[in-house]
Formats: structure tokens, sequence, C-alpha cells
């Protein structure tokens, strides 16, 4: 679909229900949970490795020559660090994680569907990475206009910040920006509903914390299926489309 398909799929499709969407994520979660688990770890452990890429060279400099963080001018490594690899490599932990997320819902949509899928590093591709590149940088920018109002901002933000990952599995053929216009459409359309489910479930999520504190990596992607639905329900599969479809002309026929 392109955008205006899906643009108009958003306008017309009802709003969505709180109760339908804490429902079924709770329904779909029992199904999901290690393939959740699966992808925070995956998502942990690789966001490690590019913070610890991230600060090797100021640990080679501080090994190597102390002396250079004790004086009053920082070293010209440190402000290229700050000023250019810092945001590349916080660029590329916020692409990383839109890519897995991606990945989990093809998966969620998978078990929905009953059908054979690709796993979480599918979207590590280049046409995919290049739209979540641009994404991270969106988020980022997004991320600091909301900081800059009070933080106020970043609660709205929230909102459509978390349907991208969902519109970059499933809407191939939208451009980043389109994403990101997709995810404002849909989610301004339905804020309310989608910020209180998300804020119950991360309530309920939170509860992981119980069980040994890693618990937490179980239980914390609990919060992220109700975006699958808000999806299905609020634009929807092309397959959805058609069995719709075909049922209405099922009753039709009685």
């Amino acid at each position: 679909m392109n955008y205006y398909d899906v643009e108009g799929k958003i306008i017309t499709k009802p709003a969505l229900d709180f109760g339908t969407l804490f429902n079924k994520g709770i329904e779909l979660f029992k199904v999901v949970w290690l393939p959740g688990f699966v992808t925070v770890l995956f998502s942990t452990l690789l966001t490690l490795l590019l913070v610890l890429v991230m600060y090797t060279p100021l640990i080679a400099l501080g090994i190597l020559n102390a002396e250079a963080f004790e004086r009053q001018d920082p070293p010209v490594i440190y402000t290229f660090f700050s000023m250019v690899i810092m945001p590349i490599i916080m660029m590329c932990i916020f692409a990383v994680n839109l890519l897995l997320m991606a990945g989990f819902y093809r998966i969620c949509r998978a078990k929905d569907a009953k059908l054979n899928t690709g796993g979480h590093f599918y979207y590590f591709k280049k046409q995919y990475m290049i739209k979540a590149f641009i994404l991270a940088s969106i988020t980022i920018g997004l991320a600091t206009l909301g900081m800059l109002a009070c933080g106020l901002g970043l609660i709205y933000l929230g909102v459509p910040l978390a349907l991208f990952p969902v519109f970059l599995a499933f809407e191939e053929e939208l451009s980043a920006v389109e994403i990101v216009k997709a995810s404002f459409a849909l989610g301004n359309k339905n804020w309310l509903v989608l910020f209180g489910v998300i804020f119950v479930m991360g309530l309920i999520a939170q509860l992981g914390v119980i069980l040994c504190v890693v618990g937490i990596l179980f239980t914390a992607m609990l919060a992220r299926i109700p975006i699958y639905y808000a999806y299905k329900d609020g634009v929807g599969f092309k397959d959805d489309d058609t069995e719709d479809r075909l049922k209405a002309l099922a009753s039709s026929d009685l």
C-alpha cells in the first residue's frame, strides 16, 4: 500500500478499544513470550556491544595517556568523540532496536495468523536498514524537541514513536518519512487509548522484577504487543481484508 491507502484505512477504521487491545495483548503474550525474551536479549547485547565500541577509543586513551583528561582543555579526540562518534553510535543503537522490534512484530504476525515467516534478524537487510537509520535520526531529533518542552513532549511523542517499528515491519512500500506520518496519523487518532494500554501493560511488565529481577527480561515485551494489534485493528493486513470480504460474501449468500 502507498501512503494514501494507509492514511485512508486509518481514517475509515473504527477507533481502537482499550479492552480489546489489552485482552488480545495478554493472549498473544502467552504465545510469544519466548521470542520477546530473545528480542530483549539481542537488543541488550547489541546495545552493550555498540556502547563498548563507542567508549573503546577513550578507554585506550586513558590507559595510554592518563594525563590527557587532567588538562583544562579536553583532548582533540574527546571533542571529536563527543561531536561525531557518539551521535553515530547512538543512531546505530536506535536503528538496531527498530530492526529487532520489526522482527518481533513479524513473529507476532506469524503466531497470530499461524504463518511461517522470518525471525528476529529478518529486517537486517539494506533496504530496511537505510529506513531504520533515517527513522533513528528522526527519533533522536523528536526526542530532543520533546525534552526541550519540559519533558511533556516526550509523553505525547511516546505513542507515535512506539508505532515506528510496526509500520517498518508491515508497510514495505512506505518511505521513512511516510512511516513517520502514518505513525502520527494512527497515534493521534487513538492517542489516549494507546497511551493507556501501553502504560498499564508496562506496569504489569514491571512485575517481572519480582522474579529475581531478571524476570523483567521475560515480561518487558508485554507493553509492546498492543502496538501490533493497534496496527492490525487500526490499519489492517491485506490477507485480513480478503478474509473479511469472503465472510461478507458468505453472509450475503445466506
